[in-house]
């Protein structure tokens, strides 16, 4: 999956779990300030991106993520590891 397409589905999720508005998302939309989502909401991601992607996120893999670009990366980078 390209991270094009990785920010797709990212967006989707967004707009459909928090009624985000679309055009609010950006790559450098911070997750917590800009788009108002709380830790709670942060774990709803996770739990749909695992089910999306079929892996599980590690919680220290998304520490250090703060905007919708981090998100896309780290996503990229769990589906470009070997699974274990």
């Amino acid at each position: 999956m390209q991270k094009q397409e990785i920010y797709q589905q990212i967006s989707a999720l967004l707009i459909k779990l928090f009624e985000i508005d679309e055009s609010d998302i950006s790559p450098d939309a911070k997750l917590y300030e800009d788009l108002e989502l709380d830790s709670i909401d942060a774990v709803d991601l996770v739990v749909h991106l695992q089910k999306s992607t079929g892996r599980k996120i590690k919680p220290e893999m998304f520490k250090s993520v703060r905007t919708v670009q981090d998100v896309v990366d780290a996503i990229d980078e769990l589906l470009n590891t070997p699974a274990q």
